[in-house]
C-alpha cells in the first residue's frame, strides 16, 4: 500500500467514525463527544472515559486506545484488521465503546 492509498483509506475511516458518533447522538439516548485534531479522534463518554483513534502514518496503521488496551490495525483491502489477529476495527470499537459507556452502542458500519 502506498502512502497515498493509506491516507485515503485512513481518512475514510476517521470520517466514518465521526459520522457514527454524530448518528448515535442524534438517534439514540447518548451524549458522546468526539473531537478531531489532525489524524486523531478522541471520543469522550459522559463518565469521562475516552477512546482514542489515531493514525500511525509511517507504519500504515490505525491505533485504537481503550480501557481494555491498545490495538493496531492495517487495511487488508476490505477491512481494518488487528495486526495480532484480534479482529476487525469496528467490532473492537463497538465492544469497547459499549463497555466504557455502560450500555450497548453500535458503531458497526
Amino acid at each position: 500500500m502506498t502512502d497515498n492509498e493509506f491516507m485515503d483509506q485512513a481518512e475514510r475511516l476517521l470520517q466514518q467514525l465521526e459520522t457514527a458518533c454524530d448518528h448515535l447522538n442524534e438517534n439514540a439516548d447518548v451524549d458522546i463527544d468526539n473531537q478531531r485534531v489532525g489524524g486523531m479522534v478522541t471520543i469522550t463518554f459522559p463518565n469521562r472515559s475516552q477512546l482514542i483513534v489515531n493514525l500511525q502514518k509511517p507504519l500504515h496503521e490505525v491505533w485504537l486506545a481503550a480501557r481494555s488496551g491498545g490495538y493496531h490495525y492495517r487495511f487488508d483491502g476490505m477491512h481494518w484488521q488487528d495486526t495480532k489477529g484480534q479482529g476487525e476495527f469496528w467490532q473492537q470499537l463497538t465492544q469497547d465503546a459499549s463497555q466504557q459507556f455502560g450500555a450497548a452502542l453500535n458503531f458497526q458500519r
